[in-house]
């Protein structure tokens, strides 16, 4: 049986590279660099949009859980990313395009994979003979969205999500900034924009008034996808949302004044030479001249220089629930797979993640064996769970402690809580793996 997958982002990659470690051979299509969609601009496979932030690390959080678990399941992209890491504190953070090239060339360097260039717009949905691995993402569109659309014979749910704007390190005043992670936890690692409150006040109204750009040919209705959230919607909410939202000053002391700042704006390294920092939680889709009037008011940015503006753009996503089962292949045409974001598993590891089970779904039908999916108390395995789930309200979710059951014992302590989850998930999916590999007689 053949197996194809379409997209190189980082749920394709991820399952293209665990199958061919399993002595799978897989076709790997890819339309860049011959076609862009409207937010990709690297040539590279596995190109992070949004941010370089892959979120936290910690064992005791649900970003850590997932990757811990995923790292059990054999990933990858987790290794090249601990190998272009920038400091971000308590998260994982990398340098984008070295994460890119590096993902790139495990890929290319792989003998089982076959990389073809080009676009992809018919499923094949009637050859049984072929697998077929849908990875291409929340933007997709053209001929492959059309026929996915026919085939399904649901509709999509449509959100729009927003980046980011970069700015170069040397622009930056370092005076009027201070270098901190909150609580003091680990190194220093954001460079940080204290506001005082008559200086807040005046950003606040500046943002909230600014002009916003066009979507388009996009949908007229704005509905907005809550985890990126641009930072002028969410200001539009109240005057201390964002101040109790990405400008929180918590765990913080401006050393300028001994005081904790009013309102904060964090900026993290985008790469590892420290010669761009991102405006955490800004993603926007104010005009570019607009980015630059009302951004230049955050302290030390009066003469930020722009290396990426913010923009925004459509997210396309299945209504999952309906249409997939448990192995994440279509209901109406079991030969056809889905992964990523295009699946409701939202965030890039969560992507990843999602990849990695589709991966172990093909495997175990290329087997001619049952899928037997991770523990649903486990981060993967409740992800799986919630978008395989049939619910009237379908919206994309990414990796929380909400998803797994509470301890027995109630523990007041969240930390401690979250770590004693974190580790009865993990218990459960290296039990899970033994019990897997048992059946199929891996050693």
């Amino acid at each position: 049986m053949h197996v194809r997958i379409i997209g190189a982002g980082l749920a394709g990659c991820e399952a293209a590279l665990y199958l061919a470690h399993s002595g799978h051979a897989v076709e790997l299509w890819e339309q860049k660099p011959l076609k862009f969609s409207p937010a990709h601009k690297n040539r590279d496979f596995a190109e992070l949009v949004c941010s370089n932030s892959l979120k936290a690390d910690r064992p005791d959080s649900a970003s850590g859980l997932l990757k811990a678990e995923m790292r059990l399941l054999g990933s990858s992209l987790l290794p090249v990313a601990d190998d272009c890491r920038v400091a971000a504190g308590g998260a994982l953070a990398v340098d984008r395009a070295a994460f890119a090239a590096g993902v790139t060339a495990l890929v290319r360097r792989e003998a089982n994979i076959t990389v073809h260039t080009g676009e992809v717009t018919r499923l094949k949905a009637g050859d049984p003979d072929t697998l077929t691995l849908v990875a291409t993402g929340p933007l997709t569109e053209g001929g492959l969205a059309e026929e996915i659309a026919g085939l399904t014979g649901q509709g999509a749910l449509s959100f729009y999500d927003a980046a980011a704007p970069i700015v170069s390190a040397e622009s930056i005043d370092r005076d009027r900034v201070f270098e901190a992670s909150r609580y003091g936890r680990g190194t220093a690692d954001y460079l940080n924009c204290p506001f005082d409150k008559p200086g807040y006040e005046a950003f606040y109204e500046a943002l909230i008034a600014a002009e916003r750009a066009p979507l388009h040919d996009f949908d007229t209705a704005l509905a907005v996808y809550e985890g990126c959230m641009p930072i002028e919607v969410m200001a539009r909410r109240g005057a201390d949302t964002i101040r109790y939202g990405p400008l929180r000053p918590v765990g913080l002391t401006d050393p300028h004044t001994g005081h904790r700042p009013w309102a904060n704006v964090q900026l993290r390294a985008e790469d590892t030479a420290g010669t761009m920092y991102n405006l955490v939680g800004f993603q926007t889709n104010l005009k570019f001249g607009e980015q630059q009037r009302v951004f230049r008011m955050i302290p030390g940015l009066a003469h930020a220089e722009f290396v990426r503006y913010g923009v925004m753009h459509r997210n396309t996503f299945l209504n999952s629930p309906a249409l997939l089962q448990n192995d994440l292949s279509l209901r109406k045409a079991p030969h056809i797979f889905f992964a990523g974001q295009i699946t409701g598993f939202e965030g890039y590891m969560e992507s990843a993640a999602c990849g990695l089970l589709a991966a172990r779904g093909i495997e175990a039908r290329l087997a001619g064996t049952a899928y037997i999916p991770p523990p649903a108390d486990t981060m993967c395995g409740a992800l799986l769970r919630y978008i395989t789930t049939p619910t009237k309200d379908f919206q994309p979710m990414g990796a929380n402690m909400g998803l797994l059951p509470a301890p027995e014992t109630r523990i007041r302590d969240k930390r401690e809580r979250y770590r004693v989850v974190a580790q009865a998930a993990l218990a459960r999916m290296e039990g899970w793996l033994r019990d897997t590999a048992a059946e199929r007689n891996i050693p």
